[in-house]
């Protein structure tokens, strides 16, 4: 049995889960979310909790058993508390500016301004004075690849740092050339 996929979900009172046609719908107070079940895994509500099972033991079945109960507790937190990612832009000159609130505008030395539009569901700020982009939303993987994405476009230089890297992400910089 799956050490993470045995464990019940426990349901916050605000939150309302419910299990119909092969779909589960977590609804929260930020918003509601829904999760596709695959052949071989169950879920039932218990009282206060969600408990997710699974019909067989093949290794295609046994993998998901976990992977559905830990998208399932990322739904319900999520529409409770939300998640949040934080990039720092480091670099003179590197700035951000938002157009609305899913419209970003980067400036990161390239000789274009690089224009990042947002997903449905995901809402980007911006600290001019920390040069701090915020990203927020309830769906996890959403929140992730947004920051991701916007990683992408600069990734980290390894000899000075410059780019956009995440806050809590720490650089191992390389020496440059030894001057002989």
């Amino acid at each position: 049995m799956s050490r993470i996929g045995k464990n019940p979900i426990p349901i916050p009172q605000a939150v309302q889960v419910t299990v119909a046609d092969g779909v589960v719908q977590v609804k929260g107070p930020k918003g509601a979310l829904q999760h596709p079940l695959p052949a071989g895994i169950n879920v039932a509500v218990e009282g206060a909790q969600v408990v997710v099972t699974r019909t067989g033991d093949l290794p295609s079945v046994r993998a998901l058993h976990g992977l559905i109960r830990a998208l399932l507790a990322n739904a319900v937190s999520g529409v409770t508390a939300g998640f949040k990612r934080e990039l720092d832009i480091v670099g003179v000159g590197y700035k951000a500016e938002l157009k609305s609130p899913r419209e970003l505008v980067l400036s990161l030395g390239f000789s274009h301004q690089v224009t990042y539009k947002a997903p449905e569901g995901v809402a980007i700020s911006y600290d001019a004075k920390a040069n701090r982009l915020t990203i927020e939303g309830i769906d996890k993987q959403r929140v992730g690849q947004v920051a991701a994405e916007i990683r992408n476009v600069r990734p980290p230089d390894v000899y000075k740092g410059k780019g956009v890297k995440y806050s809590d992400e720490v650089l191992k910089l390389k020496a440059g050339k030894t001057g002989a």
